[in-house]
């Protein structure tokens, strides 16, 4: 069946930086739509970026310049690279897997990790 597993949450200073990955698992790899959604407490889930199978990139306005997504086809792997973080960042962030659609929008992806959390203090 199909996994995705993600690490590399955790406790940061504002301005610091985090790299997360997702593991997936029992899919093409390379056929998919990788993207990250972040979801605070009382909020909905909201996407922070994507990167699609010939690698186009997306981020949403508040991340670009700060957050890097790339994906590693040999390893079934994505990542993102969290730079410049600032408490409003703080969400448990989930990694997702779509075949196409609207890749800003959860309903465009068929699998989901279980997520990590992300906290940065002030």
């Amino acid at each position: 069946q199909v996994q995705l597993v993600e690490s590399g949450g955790g406790l940061v200073q504002a301005g610091g930086s985090l790299r997360l990955s997702c593991a997936a698992s029992g899919l093409t790899f390379s056929s998919y739509i990788m993207g990250w959604f972040r979801q605070a407490p009382g909020k909905d889930r909201e996407f922070v970026a994507a990167i699609a199978q010939r690698g186009n990139i997306y981020y949403r306005d508040s991340v670009k310049g700060r957050f890097i997504i790339s994906r590693d086809n040999a390893k079934n792997t994505v990542y993102l690279q969290m730079n410049s973080l600032k408490p409003e960042d703080t969400a448990v962030y989930f990694c997702a897997a779509g075949t196409g659609g609207v890749v800003t929008i959860p309903a465009a992806y068929n699998y989901w990790g279980q997520g990590t959390q992300v906290t940065v203090s002030s």
